[in-house]
């Protein structure tokens, strides 16, 4: 008679349980490193926090920090000569002489910050704003320095920043996923930027839609069940759950069929709330206008904001915006002054409108708002028709806005042309270590062991920027 054994008493019971001793071993391994569990620091960030949301528009591509936020004269009074010092040892592509700006600087606000009259609708909001300008990085590739940005790794897979913001925190509203990305671009890392590698599967950012198509069809898919009663659905589930959790107990501990479990369970409550944040129809004619809705240039990306602060205000942890218009981008090797023309026309007043519907509702006091792409461009020239910029992680610009920041301030500078972080400068790893400290976060104790070492976001580096706090 054939008799069946479960792997764990085939362990058990071959090899005079040596393979059970090791399967043990794992599992406690396992267990230390889920020992900081989202749910066991809900309640006990490592300090009283300043923020206790995010929301990232990303600018895929890469926009150029010399024709936005970082005014450069000396670039003006210079342009079409040589660049005066050497270049990187690592570059994309050739580049040649300096190239200056197409767009004019203006100082708006109290602060007097100058910015280029392609955002005239966030220099509105400049005195909220807390510019980076000496940002940098190390791969000037899309993929390798997009997945630095967003899991501070450019080599390895390893968890996004959304996923340990998510994996920190958990979520204040039980309803919805602790992170939401929406319209994310699928290149350049694709779902690796939102995914939680060796994190518990549950805290992987939730997709709204995707970049290839417009926000307007951005939605969850089989959110809602015309054909079973919330009942009927209930009685469904957890006869599944049930069968899940015994399954559990002869295999041990599984992280993904965990993940799994509480991935129905979302599943079934957001069908109460996740419809109702979609429905946009219910915000006021005059919140349309201030996000740009009414405008055919910029009703996409308005749509996507205005999703993002009716994801924050209802508790989700983590919300990223990405802007990737799929013919142009950020990514001008050529026709800079038709592609970012065009990009900043379509994300500049719903941006605005984004930090003033914020500001006007109190959430930007304990909202994080982070805005950059994945690098910047160089200051010199590419392309055939001497309109265009290179990649540039030597030295780049992103601003931060809302809770615990100082306001309407430039930190740091690049070169006199914009080329190379030379004053204050603030690596990625320390821009995760300081958006993870206004978060209430330690991010050398933000940890999770993983095949025998412990890993976090910032790997070994990192360092508080203390001096942007207010």
């Amino acid at each position: 008679m054939l008799m069946q054994f479960s792997r764990r008493r085939l362990l058990q019971n071959t090899a005079a349980g040596f393979g059970s001793l090791a399967l043990a071993s794992l599992l406690a391994d396992e267990a230390r490193g889920a020992s900081g569990s989202a749910a066991s620091l809900l309640t006990s960030p490592h300090f009283p926090p300043k923020a206790k949301r995010v929301i990232f528009l990303f600018m895929k591509g890469g926009p150029s920090h010399m024709d936005t936020f970082d005014h450069k004269p000396q670039l003006q009074k210079d342009d079409g000569k040589p660049l005066p010092f050497e270049k990187p040892r690592v570059q994309f592509a050739p580049t040649s002489n300096l190239l200056a700006s197409p767009w004019k600087f203006k100082q708006y606000g109290e602060s007097g910050i100058a910015v280029s009259e392609l955002f005239p609708h966030v220099a509105e909001c400049v005195d909220d704003l807390c510019i980076i300008n000496s940002l940098h990085g190390t791969n000037p590739a899309h993929g390798g320095a997009s997945m630095k940005l967003h899991t501070g790794s450019d080599v390895f897979v390893r968890p996004s920043m959304g996923s340990w913001v998510t994996y920190g925190l958990g979520t204040e509203n039980q309803n919805l996923p602790g992170f939401i990305t929406i319209c994310p671009t699928l290149a350049h890392g694709g779902t690796k930027n939102w995914g939680s590698a060796f994190l518990p599967a549950s805290v992987s950012g939730t997709p709204i839609g995707n970049a290839s198509q417009s926000s307007d069809q951005a939605r969850v898919k089989y959110v809602e069940n015309a054909r079973l009663s919330l009942d009927a659905q209930r009685m469904q589930l957890d006869l599944t759950q049930s069968m899940n959790r015994g399954f559990l107990e002869t295999t041990g501990p599984d992280s993904d069929l965990e993940a799994r479990i509480q991935s129905f369970e979302l599943a079934f409550r957001m069908q109460t709330e996740m419809p109702e944040v979609l429905d946009l129809e219910a915000e006021t004619e005059a919140t349309h206008k201030l996000y740009g809705i009414d405008n055919e240039t910029t009703a996409d990306f308005g749509r996507q904001c205005l999703m993002a602060r009716r994801f924050a205000e209802r508790g989700v942890r983590f919300v990223q915006v990405t802007h990737s218009n799929t013919e142009v981008q950020w990514d001008q090797h050529g026709n800079l002054r038709k592609g970012h023309a065009q990009n900043a026309a379509e994300v500049d007043l719903p941006i605005a409108g984004l930090l003033k519907d914020l500001k006007t509702r109190g959430l930007l006091d304990d909202t994080l708002v982070l805005w950059g792409g994945e690098f910047g461009r160089t200051p010199t020239c590419q392309g055939s028709g001497q309109d265009g910029r290179d990649h540039n992680p030597e030295g780049f610009t992103m601003w931060m806005a809302g809770a615990g920041l100082k306001t309407g301030i430039q930190y740091g500078a690049t070169d006199e042309y914009g080329y190379y972080a030379v004053e204050n400068k603030v690596h990625l790893h320390d821009l995760h270590a300081t958006m993870l400290h206004l978060l209430g976060l330690d991010h050398e104790r933000l940890t999770y062991r993983h095949a025998g070492r412990d890993f976090r976001l910032t790997d070994v580096a990192g360092k508080v920027v203390h001096d942007i706090f207010a």
